[in-house]
């Protein structure tokens, strides 16, 4: 990229570089093309509703290099969430990777950081130069709707050194991580897409737990980190959340805990911010607060607004033209680290070294290592053979706007039919899918996240109730279900319900496959942080 002259630019071209602005569209829109051309954003962002599949995504991301490239702008950041897991934008061509709560079962610095090298390869191949992940909230609240299973677990060691392997790993593929939500998100009861979040915790309990996670991703030399829309009284007690608040980001961030690198808003056309602020105002604020990137994913009048709002800010006085010129060395030095301008290669370069035999094994041994089975009372696994076997599924919606539910790629049932002669599954929604249970032998009722739908709740424990003694009940989402059902003799926890988890599920269910993760995270008295049982 080499060095630019700032002097030459005009105010909007540098307010411009501090955004990162979504659009809707499988190609360039009109509007995206109108921000890198009229203002020289800083970047974009892809959510699933950029993408088809990977070679999709490479020619979307070739072409904003050529509207950049022909508009003599620097080339935009592409973000991305491909968190792993059950958050993964791109599905389709590529290696998914298991999410951070089935990297935490299985304990390996090494699985979280070769996994993250696996995506990070991919995404580069794609023209992804950023991923906002690994999430490094403890997720230590149970009834956290938004976090959960997308945090490593509820140990601050735990999540601080899974943690630091994964950024390590997406940063050695030249993808630049983004470490979130800062300075926690784990122990909210409250979905900041929804509403605004307060933590009422110490300053002490604070540093003991939420904070020592991002201690050691700015150690490890994280090249960003994303805000959450989190009120901290303890070290801001404005009532500003932590996005838009100076103490946090410059007095808490950037002074004492010396962080020189990018940071970078989670959007603020989440209910957190649009609702008591709106982008344009939480935009100046952010960056009167410390924030380098603003990020505004999805309405173009409202980027449009918060891009003139700061302008406008400048000019009045209320925000410097130092302070904007601190966070464009930021941005243009993140550019420059993650060479956003290399050229990217042809897809017919880029195909062959996309979801290969080798990527896939290493996706799939850390899946395998993640199964926990937590009991296995009876015994009723391994599952037999011969015996008629009946799969109750879910038919639930995501339990929030975070994930992505496993669409089009086969259920356990299917899995399971691969390995046992006689298998049955029914959805819970269906017409009386508990006609008929003393017919089956063995019987799989698989949750996703109980602990919600008061549908998987009741029916696990109805067949609980009636056949618990041949009811083996599996988890694919949120391990706290067994509390819910706490009666069932058998439970198996994978956290996520992808095509690899599910297999490595059924690989466990017959027999084929030993457990060896342990439990990420408390699940009760009985059954701690780092539990587990075997076959």
């Amino acid at each position: 990229m080499g060095e630019l002259n700032w002097s030459s630019w005009t105010l909007r071209e540098k307010v411009g570089q501090l955004f990162v602005f979504g659009f809707h569209g499988y190609e360039p829109t009109g509007e995206i093309t109108s921000l890198i051309e009229n203002y020289g954003i800083g970047g974009t962002i892809y959510f699933g509703r950029n993408v088809r599949n990977a070679e999709q995504v490479h020619q979307l991301s070739s072409s904003l290099k050529e509207i950049a490239h022909k508009a003599g702008r620097p080339n935009v950041l592409v973000a991305i969430d491909q968190e792993g897991g059950m958050v993964a934008r791109i599905v389709e061509g590529v290696t998914l990777i298991p999410g951070n709560m089935a990297l935490g079962a299985t304990g390996s610095a090494e699985g979280a950081r070769e996994t993250a090298r696996v995506c990070g390869e991919e995404l580069r191949l794609l023209g992804v130069t950023m991923n906002y992940a690994p999430c490094l909230d403890v997720n230590n609240n149970p009834d956290n709707p938004v976090i959960n299973v997308r945090s490593y677990g509820d140990r601050s060691q735990l999540v601080g050194e899974l943690g630091k392997a994964a950024l390590l790993g997406y940063q050695a593929s030249k993808v630049a991580a983004t470490v979130k939500h800062f300075p926690g998100h784990g122990d909210t009861s409250v979905d900041s897409h929804h509403a605004l979040p307060v933590l009422p915790h110490s300053r002490e309990r604070l540093d003991a737990i939420e904070l020592a996670p991002f201690r050691a991703a700015i150690a490890a030399g994280t090249a960003a980190i994303m805000t959450a829309h989190v009120c901290l009284p303890a070290l801001d007690p404005s009532g500003k959340p932590s996005t838009l608040s100076q103490p946090v980001l410059t007095g808490l961030l950037r002074e004492e805990l010396g962080y020189k690198g990018v940071i970078v808003t989670d959007c603020l056309e989440m209910d957190a911010i649009d609702q008591f602020y709106g982008p344009a105002k939480g935009a100046v604020l952010a960056l009167q607060a410390g924030a380098d990137m603003v990020l505004v994913s999805h309405t173009y009048e409202k980027q449009v607004a918060a891009l003139e709002a700061v302008v406008a800010a400048v000019e009045s006085g209320e925000l410097s033209e130092e302070r904007i010129h601190e966070s464009l060395a930021r941005v243009m030095q993140l550019k420059r680290d993650y060479e956003v301008d290399a050229p990217l290669p042809a897809w017919e370069e880029a195909e062959p070294k996309m979801a290969t035999p080798a990527s896939k094994a290493v996706a799939r041994q850390w899946s395998e290592a993640s199964a926990t089975l937590v009991k296995n009372d009876g015994p009723l696994l391994p599952l037999r053979r011969e015996a008629r076997t009946l799969v109750l599924w879910p038919d639930i919606k995501p339990v929030s706007v975070a994930d992505e539910m496993l669409t089009g790629d086969g259920t356990l049932g299917d899995h399971l039919k691969i390995r046992l002669d006689q298998v049955e599954e029914r959805l819970m929604s269906g017409t009386d899918p508990l006609a008929g249970l003393e017919a089956f032998e063995q019987i799989v009722v698989v949750t996703y996240d109980a602990t919600k739908h008061p549908i998987e709740r009741e029916i696990a424990n109805h067949v609980v109730k009636l056949a618990g003694d041949r009811t083996v009940a599996v988890s694919v989402r949120n391990p706290l279900d067994l509390k819910v059902y706490p009666a069932a003799k058998a439970y198996l926890a994978v956290y996520e319900c992808r095509p690899l988890a599910l297999e490595s599920a059924a690989k466990v269910l017959t027999g084929e496959l030993k457990p060896t993760g342990s439990l990420p995270l408390e699940l009760s008295a009985q059954y701690p942080f780092g539990w587990n049982v075997t076959l």
